[in-house]
């Protein structure tokens, strides 16, 4: 396809809401349409819209004069009723944060919950994402992770919110301060182990983007030696507890057993992975494997 990307969505759908992943540092990760419906929607909602208007400039988006409104932590709850009701009128909105994918530990739930109760169509246009982006090149364990966004301040809350994790045995994503990373580091190492495998991203898809990679204890060292490591957007990720997945591994195995006895492969699989939450896939590649060969066919 040619022609101006902006212009690749001949018309928007009426009364919709798109929630618009923007880049995280690399404005070429701005997809297509993306661009046709920021460029497009009725109305613009910004977390912060200074910078919003910034990234439009840059990306060579024109929007109308009053198309671009705020809607954050402090609005959003007074300003939900309004956007529906402009949905609700035949407008399509487009809501952004000031990076990655909206609601991912930004400004938007309110919003969405409202629009969704009034029957409001609520469609996605994906993209950057810092915490997806982190958990791919971070060389740990994936099929399985858990967001918990940013931890507490204050090191002793940061210790509470954690203790629940540590038998976690999915990999664990966090968003950090620069100028806290070596204390939730160190309150990270404290409670989960300074031999648990973890990784660093900072300054994802931008210039200076680099990963850390080690255990926690490597990692608060490094983090002291290198002031680097504190600078710019910062993504921890975190091993989950091999000891507690193993465990898990062991229970879904002996669930599977036990329900191969009175069903057939795919639903021994299929139930064994909502009791226990393992892969449905790899629980039904263990049950075949497990599944006596069939007698071969008598002559008579």
């Amino acid at each position: 396809m040619t022609g101006d990307p902006a212009n690749s969505i001949a018309r928007l759908p009426q009364g919709t809401l798109f929630v618009v992943a923007t880049p995280i540092g690399n404005l070429g990760d701005l997809s297509g349409r993306a661009r046709a419906v920021l460029a497009q929607a009725d109305l613009l909602l910004a977390e912060d819209t200074r910078h919003t208007r910034q990234l439009l400039t840059a990306c060579g988006i024109e929007r109308p004069p009053g198309s671009i409104e705020s809607l954050h932590e402090h609005n959003e709850a007074a300003r939900a009723a309004y956007v529906v009701e402009r949905l609700r009128g035949g407008d399509s909105v487009a809501l952004v944060s000031d990076a990655g994918t909206p609601l991912v530990s930004d400004p938007g739930a309110v919003l969405l919950r409202t629009a969704a109760a009034a029957g409001v169509p609520v469609v996605a246009v994906p993209g950057p994402c810092a915490a997806i982006a982190a958990l791919s090149v971070a060389a740990l364990p994936v099929a399985r992770f858990a967001f918990e966004g940013f931890l507490p301040a204050k090191s002793a809350a940061r210790r509470r919110a954690l203790e629940p994790l540590a038998a976690e045995a999915r990999t664990l994503v966090f968003y950090e301060a620069p100028h806290r990373l070596a204390e939730s580091l160190a309150d990270l190492a404290a409670v989960l182990g300074e031999s648990r495998t973890a990784a660093v991203a900072r300054e994802l898809t931008k210039r200076h983007e680099t990963v850390y990679r080690g255990t926690l204890g490597s990692l608060l060292r490094t983090c002291a030696a290198d002031p680097d490591m504190a600078r710019g957007e910062i993504v921890v990720v975190v091993q989950g507890n091999e000891a507690e997945a193993a465990q898990e591994a062991v229970d879904a195995a002996r669930v599977l057993r036990i329900l191969l006895g009175e069903l057939p492969a795919a639903q021994a699989a299929k139930l064994a992975a909502q009791i226990t939450g393992a892969s449905r896939r790899e629980l039904y590649d263990r049950a075949l494997s497990l599944r006596p060969p069939r007698d071969p066919p008598r002559r008579v």
